[in-house]
């Protein structure tokens, strides 16, 4: 794919590297000068262009690419560069990181945001997933904000022990996608045993979470 990056300090760097090495071409946008260094990243194509700017942004060929990522480290930059990627170049999938959590909420689809990175929100998350033993935790949001994955890790002694994956009853938009198990990542079928500290992995809409809350509270699971 063609990826363009708004933002070549450290976060957009090590995006576009990674995404190099996967074999994907890379777009670089900077406005500042002192930090535009083709040397530290040959394979990318370095622009020296204002993100918000439509008419540098059209320079830059934005039309031709797929994905836009909105890495600097200024929210509003990188909500305003989201905007145009998607209403004025047609982008098909724009990716913007949110530096403050307190503006979480202003990134979504009246943006021209597909997907918001909240670096401390998934860092938080990702503490509580590794911590908490029968905590419901979300660890990500999906589609713009319409539903979340979320996580529960069974006690080792879940009264859900030795029972098949059939007999959990959940809510309607709520689903049952994985079930972590050691160093094992299985897909759960009906007649699957669950076993005291899997970790379940549920795709659930934002409506249905707490009844997936109380769901497993029926079950003897009190998230």
């Amino acid at each position: 794919m063609k990826v363009a990056i708004a933002g070549a300090g450290a976060v957009g760097r090590s995006i576009a590297k990674e995404l190099l090495r996967s074999g994907h071409q890379v777009m670089l946008l900077e406005r500042q000068l002192d930090h535009i260094d083709p040397a530290a990243i040959p394979d990318a194509v370095w622009v020296h262009a204002d993100a918000c700017e439509l008419a540098l942004l059209e320079d830059a060929g934005m039309q031709t690419y797929e994905v836009v990522i909105a890495a600097t480290g200024d929210d509003k930059a990188n909500l305003v560069h989201s905007l145009l990627a998607k209403t004025e170049f047609g982008v098909r999938r724009v990716v913007a990181r949110v530096n403050d959590p307190r503006n979480e909420w202003l990134f979504d689809s009246s943006w021209g945001v597909d997907v918001a990175v909240s670096t401390p929100r998934l860092l938080a998350s990702l503490v509580e997933e590794a911590v908490s033993v029968g905590d419901l935790v979300r660890l990500m949001t999906l589609r713009q904000g319409q539903a979340n994955l979320v996580e529960i890790t069974l006690p080792a002694d879940t009264a859900l022990a030795g029972k098949p994956v059939g007999t959990l009853t959940l809510p309607r938009d709520a689903a049952l996608v994985t079930i972590l198990r050691g160093g094992r990542v299985i897909v759960p079928q009906p007649d699957d045993p669950f076993e005291g500290d899997d970790e379940l992995l549920f795709v659930t809409s934002v409506e249905a979470e707490e009844d997936l809350r109380v769901a497993l509270a029926h079950h003897g699971i009190k998230p």
